[in-house]
């Protein structure tokens, strides 16, 4: 019975987590009920707690979780100084003349936000706010128009600079050199969040490509469910009028996106640095359009802030759970499983990846990094599996569960916002199209792993 203790954890917290408990609380509070009675009955060694200290403090000194704040004032800023309202506008009017052209631009909109801010949740509301009641006031078929939104929304799990890819890097960076110390290596190569967001490009690029080819084909087959905007509203606008909104306002959010992921992809500042300029730069491009107010800032601080402080101490919580989950010998019951699952490492892989996903319908992003990855991550590391691909992979498959019906974020996020006439079943006919787009995405990206690898090569060399 003793051996099977470290599941018993998962389950209390799963309990614990549907009574509503938050999710740091049920974290550490868990761990410690556990730990407790494994004292008591002589089977938990106290001296695991002990380390506790050094962990928080190595996580107070962590260079890279310093881009974490910083990405989130990027993301807020931007959001609340209305650019996605902007570039909503701009890009209908450039697609407009086509039917599903204001479907398009959803997905280019949601794709540049993604690229901008990172934060799945913000999106996805912001866009169901902003091209929602467009989208059903223009004729598209509400199942169209909220899986549109949705599937665009989760973009910012994969296309960098995304706070998903910025904590995997440190996880998998932990964990991949911990493999290699278990294997005997003790000059132990290294994994980055630069590896991570270079290594990301292809497969968040492509994905956004079979969206559209998705809406093409929708907008071709079933033209009433897309149809072109009205010829009154366009011919309001001459080429001259569209040139100049589309200067100022696709522009100089591209300006700043090249800048982020351009300075990390050339070696001339870390993620942490690229985040810092970015901030700075969102302040920028907010006073440039007149919406930096105190007020704004304020309120942007504050987000930050909550934000923040809710992703470390959800890292503090895991912390205390993975100390506790190791005192029960649970990291060997897991390599144990894992290296005698049939099928070897391909067996492993897709018990890991049917987990995580199961584990995103009641768990955010935050918990399964900080939880499951330092977990199952040295195990399959150690099996020889790419640390840039084993990543994106499992942002790819956390970004389709966060799409899947009853219980992903993304549904939850937009019926939150979605006006009365919109129906649950509706969002959920809507994405399930889009959750096969990920998933051919996914086999894709097992059978070509150079998707992920090829560009971290030739950009760093490794």
């Amino acid at each position: 019975m003793a051996d099977w203790i470290p599941l018993l954890m998962f389950a209390g917290i799963a309990l614990v987590l549907l009574a509503g408990y938050p999710v740091a609380f049920s974290l550490a509070g868990t761990a410690l009920a556990f730990a407790g009675v494994g004292y008591a009955f002589d089977l938990f060694d106290p001296a695991f707690l002990q380390a506790l200290p050094s962990r928080i403090f190595g996580i107070m000194m962590n260079q890279t979780l310093i881009a974490v704040p910083l990405f989130i004032f990027m993301g807020v800023m931007l959001e609340r100084s209305r650019v996605a309202e902007a570039l909503l506008d701009t890009m209908a009017a450039l697609f407009g003349r086509l039917r599903g052209g204001l479907g398009i631009s959803v997905t280019l909109v949601g794709m540049l936000l993604a690229a901008s801010t990172g934060i799945v949740g913000a999106t996805v509301v912001t866009m169901g706010l902003l091209s929602l009641p467009t989208m059903l006031k223009r004729g598209y078929d509400p199942r169209v128009a909220t899986g549109t939104i949705c599937a665009s929304g989760t973009l910012g799990q994969i296309i960098p600079p995304s706070i998903v890819l910025v904590l995997l890097g440190d996880v998998l960076s932990s964990a991949y050199q911990q493999a290699q110390l278990d294997m005997g290596i003790f000059a132990p190569d290294t994994v980055s969040v630069g590896d991570l967001f270079v290594g990301a490009l292809i497969p968040g690029l492509v994905l956004v490509g079979l969206y559209l080819l998705y809406l093409v084909g929708i907008a071709w087959l079933r033209p009433e469910a897309m149809p072109a905007l009205p010829q009154e509203e366009l011919a309001a606008l001459d080429g001259r009028t569209l040139g100049r909104r589309v200067a100022s306002a696709l522009l100089p959010p591209l300006i700043l996106i090249v800048a982020v992921l351009g300075s990390i992809i050339a070696g001339v500042a870390t993620p942490t640095e690229a985040a810092s300029v970015g901030a700075v730069g969102a302040i920028l491009l907010a006073a440039a359009q007149r919406r930096l107010t105190l007020a704004t800032l304020r309120e942007v601080v504050r987000t930050t802030t909550q934000v923040t402080s809710m992703v470390f101490l959800i890292l503090i919580g895991a912390a205390v759970f993975s100390l506790v989950f190791r005192g029960f010998h649970g990291d060997e019951l897991v390599e144990d499983l894992l290296t005698h699952l049939p099928g070897g490492v391909v067996g492993a892989m897709l018990v890991v990846m049917g987990l995580m996903f199961l584990l995103g319908f009641v768990l955010d992003f935050i918990e399964i990094t900080f939880v499951v990855v330092p977990i199952v991550g040295p195990v399959l590391l150690a099996m020889g599996l790419n640390p840039v691909w084993l990543g994106i992979m499992i942002a790819l498959n956390l970004q389709t569960s966060f799409l899947t019906p009853p219980f992903g974020f993304a549904l939850f996020y937009l019926r939150g916002v979605a006006p009365p006439e919109v129906r649950t079943g509706d969002i959920y006919r809507g994405v399930a199209p889009f959750i096969l787009i990920q998933l051919l995405l996914l086999g894709m990206l097992a059978l070509w792993p150079a998707m992920a690898t090829w560009l971290p090569t030739v950009v760093y060399g490794k």
